[in-house]
């Protein structure tokens, strides 16, 4: 398929021997040998989802659901006190928001842009997409097996260079002081198009930041602490997602890590959730 990479295959690599948030099972972890595989070098963007939508009269989880997530700065005006996230109350509920409204009704001539990667899609969603185009969501061991780009245990697909708010802009995170002023130093408040940045050794475009990832495997931590332990308890059936988003920031969530992960459940859609497709070759 136009636009896809093939991967290399090997011991891949999943986990690093520095973890930063080691309650989310970052630590090296065992994993089989790979065979050679191909994955996309950027995410689905909205101009190849809608294509789909099209094709197959595809309606996403959060249009049947009526509502998602939308980041708290990007609710339209006229939205009369969205209810927000407890615990994360910059996460606020809008009425209508979905893939092509993306941050609610009227918002897509602003929000909407065709090269940029779909999101407010669902595990579900991009499953489905990813059946029609003939492949499948990659694995995790996959998903950092292409995102290392041959480097080895490497925080960042380009090597150990620390992202910062200041000079350097390998990615589309947030610089400033989340969650209330986000500078754009990066050039991008919001998603940037799915071939912004240089890719890594592979070809791989924006592997980490810009948005999260969804990926095959269910989210699990091989943790003996009784706090994680309670914590699985309450995401039963999440699925892992990889890559941290522009809404990340060293300061809240360092996740644009390679190793870092996360886990939402599978009929859950944000505004910086999105994926991309690997093929068996």
């Amino acid at each position: 398929m136009e636009g896809t990479a093939e991967i290399p295959g090997g011991r891949p690599i999943v986990g690093t021997g520095w973890p930063i948030i080691p309650d989310d099972g970052e630590e090296l972890r065992k994993a089989s040998v790979l065979k050679p595989y191909g994955v996309g070098v950027k995410t689905v963007t909205n101009a190849q989802f809608q294509a789909f939508v099209d094709d197959t009269g595809y309606v996403t989880e959060a249009e049947h659901i009526g509502w998602s997530f939308v980041f708290w700065l990007n609710v339209p005006r006229g939205v009369a006190d969205p209810l927000g996230v407890d615990g994360i109350e910059w996460w606020r509920r809008v009425d209508g928001a979905n893939w092509r409204d993306i941050n609610g009704p009227g918002s897509k001539d602003a929000a909407w842009h065709p090269d940029h990667p779909v999101v407010q899609v669902s595990w579900n969603d991009a499953r489905a997409y990813a059946a029609w185009a003939g492949g499948r969501l990659p694995t995790e061991a996959e998903w950092e097996h292409a995102a290392r780009g041959g480097l080895g245990d490497v925080p960042y697909p380009w090597g150990s260079a620390e992202p910062d708010d200041t000079s350097h802009f390998p990615c589309n995170i947030w610089q400033g002081r989340f969650p209330h002023q986000n500078t754009a130093a990066d050039g991008y408040l919001t998603t940037a198009s799915a071939w912004s940045f240089d890719p890594n050794g592979y070809g791989m475009f924006n592997m980490v930041g810009n948005v999260w990832e969804w990926t095959a495997d269910p989210f699990r931590i091989p943790s003996l602490k009784k706090a994680v332990r309670e914590r699985l308890k309450t995401m039963k059936g999440y699925r892992v997602l990889k890559g941290g988003s522009f809404l990340c920031h060293s300061t809240y969530c360092w996740r644009y890590r390679i190793a870092a992960r996360s886990g939402n459940s599978p009929d859950s859609a944000t505004t910086h959730q999105g994926f991309r497709v690997a093929f068996d070759i």
